[in-house]
């Protein structure tokens, strides 16, 4: 998520692979869309990345934390913490813009990472239940 924050993933250089990927798709493109679809790439990149992180730290968290929820509250706090640290050290590039708006965004990913592991829990425990009675 650091190296994320870096010059080597700043729009300019997000840019130079989705632009001719863009155009090979459709090679009649507008530059309005190249745009917009860049900003909506970029901006879902943040929400996938925070949901990893907080199912990820979820999941480690499996075993050492009882409940559901304070297990989803705990894995949620370095989300949280992380999000406006790695806005700041943005600010320090360059080529980067540093945004609350894209702290807000993270923090969106981070709980639906959260509502993610909710899902496949409710799956887990619905189909073992499942199980258990039918045998």
């Amino acid at each position: 998520m650091f190296f994320g924050s870096t010059d080597a993933l700043s729009a300019e250089h997000t840019s130079r692979f989705l632009v001719p990927l863009l155009h090979w798709l459709k090679p009649d493109i507008s530059p309005a869309a190249i745009a917009h679809i860049h900003f909506l790439v970029r901006k879902a990149a943040h929400v996938t990345e925070y949901a990893i992180l907080t199912g990820l730290l979820f999941r480690a968290l499996r075993g050492s934390i009882d409940g559901f929820w304070r297990r989803a509250a705990i894995a949620l706090v370095p989300a949280l913490i992380f999000a406006p640290t790695d806005e700041f050290h943005q600010s320090f590039v360059p080529s980067r813009t540093a945004s609350p708006i894209d702290v807000l965004i993270d923090y969106c990913g981070a709980i639906i990472g959260i509502v993610v592991c909710r899902a496949v829990h409710l799956a887990l425990t619905s189909r073992s239940g499942a199980k258990s009675s039918s045998g």
